[in-house]
């Protein structure tokens, strides 16, 4: 016998029974983990705040500093937090400084969209070979892959450099964007991923349909990966549209990308605070225009991803 409704208890018993009734509705959701309506208390919203500004202050910080003059930062090397007003000047600065910002510009964007996309395809393939197919040396060779991850980047700078002066890419963006088309990081994640969210049923219908191994892939567990090839893509333009090490070393200054450039702001005997720190929240405005864009989609492919049904 189904329960009577809230209204119905109220235009019968009366207001009092209907309260009792709700409350009774509640202490049941309680007891079941709250309830899917019961919102976070101010607690939990007090530290997410806390969260949110200490994570931000750097970057407002960096604002900060830009908006300011060299004269107010050598008096007050921490501003106040009202911004000043020579913001648009700097940043009027960057643009007429000795540096193609244009061309860096253009060549970080080339370097983190090439390298994200290969980096997703390339890690999904092999986190499909490893986590769906059968071959003799799979564990040893995926714990393989994820040791180099132990190994430092910098003791293989010297063989990389002369690998690439050998091939003549040196100043080259290929030089950049080659060693950066598959990441072992990428095939542990891509392989975790699907280990879990593509079931065999959906890899043994395909080929039951004649679809050949890379047509599976592409229409089975590529499509599946999206969620995490997503949150990939992200991780990887950011950290090859904030690289500075390598491309330092392999293109100069003749070629540069968008961190190397910033750096040749920086005076030999002195830093211009304000121009170097206008110039690096340029350089961050289009990370941030990517999460406002695309945020919201990644929120909801990860939930969609997490959804088993």
């Amino acid at each position: 016998m189904s329960t009577p409704s809230i209204p119905v208890i109220e235009q019968t018993a009366g207001k009092g029974a209907a309260r009792a009734a709700r409350r009774g509705v509640g202490r049941k959701k309680g007891s079941h983990g709250g309830g899917a309506d019961r919102r976070p208390g101010w607690i939990t919203y007090t530290i997410l705040t806390a969260f949110i500004l200490i994570s931000a202050y750097p970057l407002y910080f960096t604002f900060l500093l830009s908006s300011s003059t060299s004269a107010e930062i050598a008096q007050n090397p921490v501003p106040s937090l009202i911004p000043g007003g020579e913001f648009l000047a700097n940043l009027q600065r960057v643009f007429e400084a000795d540096i193609d910002l244009v061309r860096a510009t253009g060549n970080s964007l080339i370097v983190a969209v090439v390298t994200s996309a290969s980096v997703v395809f390339f890690s999904t393939l092999a986190g499909y070979s490893f986590s769906k197919l059968r071959f003799r040396g799979r564990g040893p060779l995926l714990v393989f892959v994820i040791a180099t991850m132990a190994v430092p980047t910098q003791l293989g700078v010297v063989p990389l450099y002369i690998v690439m002066r050998e091939l003549h890419l040196t100043g080259n963006l290929l030089a950049v964007i080659l060693p950066a088309l598959v990441t072992a990081f990428g095939v542990f994640w891509m392989t975790q991923y699907l280990d879990s969210a593509l079931p065999y049923e959906l890899i043994e219908a395909a080929r039951v349909d004649g679809a050949s191994m890379f047509r599976t892939f592409w229409s089975v567990a590529l499509p599946a990966a999206r969620p995490a090839a997503a949150m990939l893509a992200l991780f990887t333009f950011i950290t090859s549209w904030t690289n500075f090490f390598w491309p330092s070393i392999v293109l100069g200054t003749q070629n540069p990308t968008l961190p190397v450039a910033l750096k040749l702001l920086q005076a030999g005997f002195f830093q211009d605070m304000p121009l170097i720190m206008a110039g690096v929240v340029l350089s961050i405005i289009p990370l941030l225009v990517l999460f406002l864009v695309a945020g919201r989609q990644l929120v909801a492919g990860i939930m969609a991803g997490a959804v088993k049904g």
